[in-house]
C-alpha cells in the first residue's frame, strides 16, 4: 500500500508569554523567566499593592523551582489586611499548587479546600485535586476525576497506570478491563495500546500483538506511531534480559513469544502502512533482532530515501558496513568510541517546550503538555 514506490511562525511578545506562564498553559525558557522575574520584582518594589503582579511573580518564581520564595509571596498576600477575597483565593489557589510542586501534598489540598470556600473556580481546584490524588498514586480516582472533567486523553492515562499495578499484582482480567476502558474513553491513548501489545507479548501470542497492532494503528496520531515500537523493542530488551538471569525460574517473561516469531507477524503490518521514515527505521531494528541483515540494510536504505538527513538511519548502516572495512586496531577504538557516543544522543524531545529525553514519555516532565513527544529524525532538533 504506497510500499511500491521503492521498484515563520509569529513571535509572541514578552506580556504574552509573561501572562501565558502565570496562567500555566506555557512555560517560558529560562532566560526569558529569569528577565521576567528581575522586571516584576522591580515593578512590585515600586507598587507593593500590586497583587496581580505579586501572583504572577510567585508563578514565576515557582517555574524557576524557588518554590521557598513562592510561598513567601503567597503568605504574604493571604496576610494582607483587606485583601479582596477573590485575591486571596487565587492566593490560596497558587500557594496549593506551589505545596504540590515543592511534594508537600496534604498542604496542598489544604490551601485548594480554603481557595474552595473563598470562590475560587470550582473547575481548577478540581483539575488540581485530580492531579493531586494521580501523584499520591491512587490512579483509579484519579481517572475518575479527569473522566469527569471531560478531559479523556489523562483519563485514559491513569486507567492505564491503575491497569499496570493490577497486572503487576496478578489480576490480569481487571488490568485488561481498565485497558479496554482507557480505549474507550481516548482511541488514541498511545499508552494504553502499548500496554495492551506488551501483555499480548507476555503471554506468547505473536499473532495476537499483531493484530492489536494492526489496531492501533489505525487509532493512534501518525506522529505518535513510533511509541508503539519503541516500547515493543523495551519489552524484547526486559525478556531477554529476564531469560540470561532467571537461572530456569519463571518470570513474568516466562511465557513470551520467540522474537523471530513475532518480527515476523509485526512486518506485514507495517508494509499495510503508508510509507514513513520511522516505520522503516523500527522496521530494520526489528530484522537487526533476528539478524536478517539484507533486510535490515534495505529498509534503512528506504528509510534515508524518505529522509536523507535521517541520522539513525545512517548510523545503523554504517554499523552494518562496518565489519565490511579493513581499519587499524586504533581507528577502530575510535571509531567505536563515537558510534558509541551518538547512540546515547537523546532520540527524544517535547514538541512543546522542547526538552530532550532519552526514553518515551506521555506526560512532559517539564511542561506537563500530554502526547507532546517527538522523534529527533533531525539531530539539530
Amino acid at each position: 500500500m504506497g510500499w511500491s514506490f521503492f521498484n515563520r511562525k509569529k513571535t509572541q511578545s514578552f506580556d504574552d508569554r509573561a501572562a501565558r506562564t502565570a496562567s500555566g498553559a506555557e512555560s517560558l525558557p529560562v532566560q526569558d523567566t529569569r528577565a521576567a522575574i528581575e522586571e516584576l520584582s522591580k515593578v512590585v518594589q515600586n507598587d507593593p499593592e500590586a497583587v496581580e503582579i505579586y501572583l504572577a511573580l510567585g508563578s514565576l518564581y515557582r517555574s524557576q523551582g524557588e518554590i521557598e520564595r513562592a510561598i513567601q509571596i503567597r503568605n504574604s498576600l493571604i496576610v494582607r489586611p483587606g485583601l479582596d477575597r477573590e485575591f486571596k483565593a487565587r492566593a490560596w489557589f497558587e500557594l496549593g499548587r506551589d505545596f504540590r510542586r515543592a511534594g508537600f501534598l496534604d498542604r496542598a489540598e489544604k490551601a485548594f479546600q480554603e481557595a474552595r470556600s473563598l470562590g475560587q473556580d470550582p473547575v481548577s481546584i478540581h483539575r488540581e485535586m485530580a492531579r493531586l490524588t494521580a501523584e499520591r498514586g491512587d490512579y483509579e480516582k484519579a481517572a475518575e476525576s479527569y473522566g469527569q472533567l471531560d478531559l479523556p486523553l489523562p483519563q485514559a492515562h491513569y486507567l492505564v497506570r491503575f491497569a499496570k499495578d493490577r497486572f503487576a499484582e496478578g489480576n490480569v482480567s481487571q488490568g485488561n478491563r481498565s485497558l479496554r476502558h482507557a480505549i474507550r474513553a481516548y482511541p488514541g491513548a498511545i499508552e494504553a495500546w502499548l500496554e495492551q501489545l506488551t501483555q499480548a507479548f507476555k503471554a506468547g501470542s505473536a499473532a495476537k500483538v499483531a493484530d492489536i497492532l494492526g489496531q492501533a494503528m489505525a487509532q493512534v496520531a501518525p506522529e505518535l506511531r513510533f511509541v508503539l515500537f519503541e516500547g515493543l523493542l523495551t519489552a524484547l530488551n526486559q525478556a531477554a534480559k529476564a531469560r540470561e538471569s532467571s537461572f530456569g525460574e519463571e518470570t513474568e517473561w516466562s511465557k513470551s513469544c520467540s522474537e523471530e516469531k513475532l518480527v515476523k507477524a509485526l512486518l506485514p503490518v507495517i508494509e499495510t502502512q503508508e510509507p514513513d521514515v520511522l516505520l522503516l527505521y523500527y522496521g530494520g531494528l526489528l530484522q537487526l533482532r533476528i539478524d536478517d541483515l539484507d533486510n535490515a540494510r534495505s529498509w534503512f536504505e528506504k528509510a534515508l530515501m524518505l529522509k536523507s538527513d535521517f541520522w539513525l538511519a545512517r548510523l545503523e548502516l554504517f554499523e552494518l558496513s562496518r565489519a565490511d572495512q579493513t581499519l587499524t586496531p586504533f581507528f577502530k577504538e575510535q571509531l567505536s568510541f563515537f558510534l558509541d557516543r551518538a547512540r546515547n544522543v537523546r532520540r527524544f524531545f517535547c514538541r512543546n517546550c522542547g526538552l530532550k529525553r532519552d526514553q518515551i514519555f506521555f506526560n512532559c516532565p517539564r511542561c506537563r503538555s500530554w502526547h507532546s513527544i517527538s522523534f529527533r529524525t533531525d539531530i539539530t532538533e
